[in-house]
């Protein structure tokens, strides 16, 4: 696989280009041209899907930074952190606030990292970015995302290593915003079969977990136009495959499905009229744990030095 090169700032006439701030655009296409892709360096973002010119992924402008944590993979936490503060074997740590409106720590310590590719062809690119020890999580790892077309979709892996000398809790998520592109959002029924919920408290950070309600169940599927989610799912069901699925579906009978394999135990549901260029938008987040699992422990997987994760989740376009 051939590695690419970077851009960087270019002079001209003693002024230098202005650069995306998503940065580098990395763009994967099919050997039959019918799947695109494209990735943005920062945060190693899943930016634009589309298969046949349906989008797959809501587009916003290539000048603007990713709007609503859009696409960004989140690690070596998803969600929030009460405080910034956790506590784990007995010892307590201090993380930087990075969600001022609710006085938290958000989505891990890479979201706005600038990622390095490490290889790309024309349908699949890797990219890496360390976790360096510092204020708040003293650990150390090497991550790298796998991007690669696949079918009428994407399958994504993910790899942490731990470069460190101690054990380093980690857990991760990543953020990605679907639509279907010849249809409104709000007219999509939206299929879920997560069985519980987490109960949020103002902060936007689980208090408890119950069985969903009629608000957030999504078991029979749901129009989005009927929906107002901020939700996590629990006690999701595999299929016989051992995946656990998320689908979008039009009225005309062709299905968006992000898949889940093993190690993503929970989905974020999140809708909002808040994306550029969109009345209402969805993302459907893979998820290793819930928020606030620095505290809970809950699907939080401590890593011996030395000792690597592999994940896998993706996207499947389905025609009628």
């Amino acid at each position: 696989m051939k590695v690419p090169v970077q851009p960087g700032p270019r002079q001209n006439g003693g002024m230098t280009d202005i650069q995306p701030p998503t940065g580098a655009q990395f763009v994967l296409r099919s050997a039959d041209g019918r799947v695109t892709a494209e990735i943005a360096q920062v945060g190693a973002a899943l930016r634009a899907l589309a298969v046949d010119g349906v989008d797959l992924v809501p587009r916003y402008p290539l000048e603007s930074a990713a709007p609503a944590g859009s696409g960004a993979i989140l690690v070596p936490w998803p969600g929030r952190v009460r405080d910034g503060r956790w506590t784990q074997r007995g010892l307590t740590r201090e993380l930087a606030l990075t969600d001022r409106p609710t006085g938290n720590a958000s989505h891990g310590l890479l979201r706005f990292a600038s990622y390095t590719a490490q290889a790309q062809d024309a349908a699949a690119v890797t990219l890496s970015a360390p976790v360096v020890p510092q204020t708040g999580y003293p650990f150390h790892l090497a991550t790298s995302v796998t991007y690669a077309l696949a079918g009428l979709g994407l399958e994504v892996t993910h790899t942490l290593t731990n470069v460190g000398p101690e054990e380093a809790p980690v857990a991760l998520g990543a953020h990605p915003y679907f639509c279907i592109g010849d249809v409104e959002t709000a007219d999509l029924v939206l299929t879920s079969s997560g069985a519980s919920r987490f109960v949020l408290d103002d902060r936007k950070l689980p208090v408890g977990e119950e069985p969903v309600d009629a608000a957030t169940d999504l078991r029979a599927g749901r129009w989005i136009g009927d929906v107002d989610l901020d939700t996590g799912y629990s006690s999701l069901v595999r299929d016989e495959d051992g995946r656990i699925r998320t689908t979008l579906a039009t009225p005309d009978g062709r299905t968006l499905e992000i898949w889940q394999g093993e190690g993503f135990e929970y989905v974020q549901i999140f809708t909002t009229d808040r994306y550029p260029g969109q009345d209402v938008a969805v993302a459907i987040e893979p998820m290793t744990s819930p928020a606030d699992a620095l505290n809970s422990g809950q699907g939080l997987r401590w890593l011996a030095p030395g000792e690597t994760w592999e994940l896998h989740w993706g996207v499947a376009y389905r025609l009628a």
